[in-house]
């Protein structure tokens, strides 16, 4: 930790630095074993997820112990080959393509150079974010909700970098946050309201829902907050390329002046984190300094009604992983 409160020891140990260059073969995957080891390949990959899980457990419990922590080493475990494997792993297989038309079966076809080579691209921030395909699904009030559809390896740097930023922001969230979040249901929002509506003392209930709440999120708020927690400029200019990513759709090429893609897999997090900010910290001083008698606030993602997250769609499902 620096003077400045940020900590700068959290690193996952390997063979070479960001200045050595990209990340070699040997160094991450174990590939530099002779001919037919697979079990020194095998035991050298156990070695690497080992170390990067023990990696995201202390960021965890650094991010627990100090709420004020910014974290400036961050970004190697977005493209260690490793993270970027589970996040593959981890996507829908039979999600729609974007743009590119590369579906994940096709990209399993050569799997180890496709991630090497993402891995590398990373490493050195050549790396682009590719616009997402724009689609539209009814909601069960007639209307459409708009879906972006991203390329696939954007899902699977956006799911790797997701597992990094939840080892700290899930320190941070409240309890009364239910949507988008690991381990957590809608059925687990309904329940904290029957709770306050049966056995709290209730005498009255406000349901609030923000319109157009994904397509209207401010992208300088949104990065003005990731920065209370992390200091690593890599990692900032990487979410920064999905914000500006822009969408296709007919055709054309529209910018995004603000907003985050629903559908897309860092989605939800980023707006779970601009209302944790916005929303929940600010609803927690009122309730302290200003509120009579008991208060509770139960919120899925953008509506402070869970009774209604059911309805018109779940923002959380992953159409497009």
């Amino acid at each position: 930790m620096n003077g400045h409160g940020e900590s700068d020891a959290l690193v996952v140990p390997r063979k070479s630095s960001n200045k050595d260059g990209p990340p070699s073969a040997e160094g991450m995957e174990g590939r530099g074993a002779p001919e037919g080891s697979l079990h020194h390949q095998n035991k050298l990959r156990a070695q690497n997820r080992a170390s990067v899980q023990n990696a995201m457990e202390r960021i965890r419990q650094a991010a627990k112990r100090d709420r004020k922590l910014r974290f400036t080493s961050l970004y190697h475990l977005v493209y260690h080959l490793d993270s970027l494997r589970a996040a593959f792993f981890n996507l829908k297989r039979d999600a729609a393509p974007g743009l590119d038309g590369v579906t994940w079966r096709h990209y399993l076809d050569n799997l180890d150079s496709n991630l090497q080579d993402l891995s590398e691209r990373l490493c050195r921030e050549a790396y682009q974010a590719r616009p997402v395909r724009r689609r539209y699904i009814p909601k069960s009030d007639g209307r459409l909700r708009p879906l972006g559809i991203t390329v696939l390896e954007d899902k699977i740097v956006q799911r790797a970098t997701v597992e990094v930023m939840n080892a700290i922001y899930e320190t941070d969230f409240r309890d009364h946050s239910y949507g988008c979040r690991p381990g957590r249901k809608p059925h687990d929002a309904l329940d904290a309201v029957y709770v306050v509506l049966y056995k709290r003392k209730a005498n009255w209930v406000l349901d609030a829902d923000i319109r157009a709440y994904f397509d209207n999120i401010d992208h300088q708020w949104l990065l003005r907050f990731l920065q209370h927690r992390i200091a690593d400029r890599r990692l900032l200019r990487l979410i920064t390329k999905w914000l500006k990513a822009g969408v296709m759709e007919d055709g054309e090429l529209h910018e995004l002046k603000g907003g985050t893609p629903q559908g897309g897999v860092i989605s939800p997090l980023l707006a779970n984190i601009y209302l944790h900010y916005v929303l929940d910290l600010w609803t927690q001083a009122w309730r302290h300094e200003f509120a009579r008698g008991e208060m509770y606030i139960v919120r899925y993602v953008d509506d402070c009604a869970p009774r209604r997250a059911l309805k018109g769609g779940n923002p959380c499902s992953d159409y497009a992983a």
